[in-house]
């Protein structure tokens, strides 16, 4: 297990490996308690506790977010993007848009030049993030099929001419960054990450951007609360195909948060985003040194 929180003895310390399991397979959604319409729209689940993918208790007030702070500021490209995946096959894997927001928010804040993404589906976050850095920019963006990309979110992403910044690799994600990490030179050099794939690959994913990542650089995983399960205390009232991810997000929860290397916040926004800094010094548990 990860060294106790309450002291960091190295900021970039070996953490423990957990299995190595391959296939970053075609994510899963966190459709177990709630239903999401991109256009910002919610429904019942014929399993539903929730009815959209915010985990706010009130539609009303989510909407209310969406309208006063986010669709406002959203840009016209992400808009169209938005609204074609409404209608596209396996819709609710697209990206919330307040979580896309804080993700604009978090590359102006780290200046982010050079990402990485895992998981891009019909491409909302890759949008906002080629519209967000730079143009001479670059995001490696990673997924098992690009066929979604293709279909939705290229032709929308050349009209906004930010197509240029973007190297999409078609592969699981993990040998990916291994490729990456045998040139030592990349280490270091990441500014941005963002990860909406395999729950069972996170860790993995972790310890991997953890040595691309600068210095200050920040990471933001997706489905971290797996649409509220993860503090279901009976397994039971959580739908069988979706178990498994439940447990997975639960275990990386424990683990992240116990990591030495990083400051974290785990934000209730679009299905659970934790936002991690990678670290430079020894730190106290919660004591801002």
């Amino acid at each position: 297990m990860p060294q106790n929180p309450k002291f960091c003895p190295n900021a970039r310390q070996k953490q423990p490996d957990t299995q190595l399991l391959q296939g970053n397979k075609r994510r899963y959604t966190s459709t177990i308690l709630l239903n999401y319409h991109p256009r910002g729209g919610s429904s019942t689940t014929d399993q539903g506790e929730m009815e959209n993918k915010g985990l706010l208790q009130s539609k009303e007030l989510y909407q209310y977010i969406l309208n006063t702070s986010v669709y406002p500021r959203e840009s016209e490209f992400l808009k169209e993007l938005r609204d074609a995946t409404a209608d596209y096959p396996g819709a609710l894997m697209g990206t919330a848009p307040d979580a896309g927001q804080l993700m604009t928010l978090l590359l102006g804040l780290v200046n982010a030049k050079k990402t990485i993404e895992i998981g891009v589906f019909t491409g909302y976050s890759l949008l906002l993030t080629a519209l967000a850095i730079p143009d001479d920019g670059k995001i490696t963006a990673i997924d098992v099929s690009r066929k979604a990309y293709d279909d939705i979110g290229l032709p929308i992403i050349q009209k906004a001419g930010v197509e240029h910044k973007i190297d999409f690799v078609e592969s699981v994600a993990l040998p990916v960054l291994d490729k990456l990490l045998e040139n030592a030179e990349n280490e270091g050099t990441i500014d941005f990450a963002y990860v909406d794939a395999d729950k069972v690959n996170y860790w993995n994913y972790h310890e991997k951007l953890l040595k691309l990542l600068r210095i200050g650089g920040v990471v933001v995983y997706d489905n971290t609360l797996w649409g509220g399960s993860v503090a279901k205390t009976d397994e039971s009232l959580v739908p069988e195909p979706y178990r498994a991810s439940r447990r997975h997000s639960i275990e990386f929860n424990k683990l992240i948060a116990a990591d030495s290397r990083i400051r974290l916040s785990q934000v209730p926004v679009g299905d659970g985003s934790t936002i991690s800094r990678l670290e430079d010094k020894p730190c106290l548990k919660e004591s801002g040194m």
